[in-house]
């Protein structure tokens, strides 16, 4: 049975120009054409599905999240706490709520043992409605590193190849590595947490298992570093600079990531979501509101940062790191309106989310 969706606009994610007043023609849950103007004498007594003023889109993809994390301010040592049957749960409700959004994919970036693997799993074959899951399994990450309480803790260039393979074991979609620290205690997001060897050593082994690598990079030397280990993708491309948190842009680290063609995933959801928390609320605690503070500074940095590094030719991704702090698995509209701020199109945002 054939089924035609009339809308005002269609979206295709290639970043032409809306097709106006298109009619899809939808067969057994496939596009099999999209017609303007008078439909064919074959279709006019076809079942329709009409949406004036609508626009149509492909399914969002979130290119960065992590389905075991709530988003509503826990920190990861609290929310690692939990069993992994709490976690499974915690994504798989996740997933749902993304696919409610319109998202139709989820890239998890780093959960507890095998738990958004499991997810994934459950939701291929069948046993509930959610987005699509893209799993790395564990992130990898030095002893102590950041995230190292979901498993993913390796040393050494044999170390981290052992590692990869235990992922690829696992059933791993693509590899993840935290390139520099992060926001786990202890950590620092202002050094690099891998040697050269060892970066080097764990995308040969990635790419051997034909897995693409992503890199998260806080620091200007990270960044540096995973390009020349030959990562595939870079998450955030931060450029602290020292413990208090200053960032520091790098025109040449820049430019180095544009010649590279290494996409970048912004991230910009979660000074945007922690902003619109803590704004929403009647009063703040001295500690809260000290928190605020910083974090306007810090969302206004990553807003600046983001607008140099596309001027200098940078390729962006969209992706929320739904889960961290306040980002929520249905903020993807929040991370395209930061990408707005930072000076793309809508149309620009669009493809950064679909295309």
């Amino acid at each position: 049975m054939k089924i035609l969706i009339k809308a005002a606009r269609l979206i295709d994610g290639t970043g032409t120009a809306p097709v106006e007043n298109p009619t899809l023609v939808v067969a057994g849950g496939r596009i099999e054409a999209v017609i303007t103007g008078e439909l064919p004498a074959d279709l006019v007594s076809a079942e329709n599905d009409d949406s004036p003023g609508a626009t149509i889109l492909p399914g969002l993809i979130d290119t960065h999240v992590h389905l075991n994390l709530p988003g509503d301010g826990t920190i990861l040592e609290d929310a690692v706490r939990e069993t992994e049957g709490v976690l499974v749960a915690t994504s798989a409700l996740a997933t749902g709520k993304a696919l409610k959004a319109g998202i139709t994919t989820l890239r998890d970036l780093g959960a507890k043992g095998r738990t958004a693997i499991d997810v994934r799993r459950a939701l291929q074959l069948g046993h509930g409605d959610g987005a699509r899951v893209v799993a790395c399994g564990q992130a990898i990450t030095g002893t102590g590193g950041h995230g190292g309480y979901l498993g993913g803790e390796a040393d050494g260039g044999d170390g981290v190849r052992r590692k990869v393979r235990e992922m690829v074991k696992l059933g791993a979609d693509f590899i993840k590595v935290m390139a520099s620290g992060g926001g786990t205690v202890g950590t620092q997001s202002w050094n690099p947490s891998f040697s050269q060897e060892e970066l080097d050593a764990l995308v040969d082994e990635a790419h051997r298992f034909d897995r693409k690598a992503t890199a998260h990079c806080l620091c200007a030397r990270s960044i540096e570093m995973a390009i020349d280990a030959g990562f595939d993708q870079l998450e955030h491309a931060g450029f602290i600079a020292d413990r208090s948190g200053r960032q520091v842009y790098e025109p040449a680290v820049a430019g180095k990531l544009a010649k590279s063609g290494i996409p970048v995933t912004g991230t910009l959801a979660v000074g945007g979501a922690v902003l619109r928390e803590l704004r929403a609320r009647p009063s703040l605690s001295e500690t809260e509101a000290a928190f605020l503070a910083r974090w306007e500074k810090s969302a206004a940095q990553n807003l600046d940062q983001f607008r140099r590094l596309r001027e200098a030719g940078v390729t962006v991704v969209a992706g929320t790191d739904a889960g961290w702090r306040f980002p929520r698995c249905d903020d993807l509209p929040l991370e395209k309106e930061q990408m707005r701020e930072g000076g793309m199109t809508a149309m620009d945002t669009l493809v950064a989310a679909t295309g």
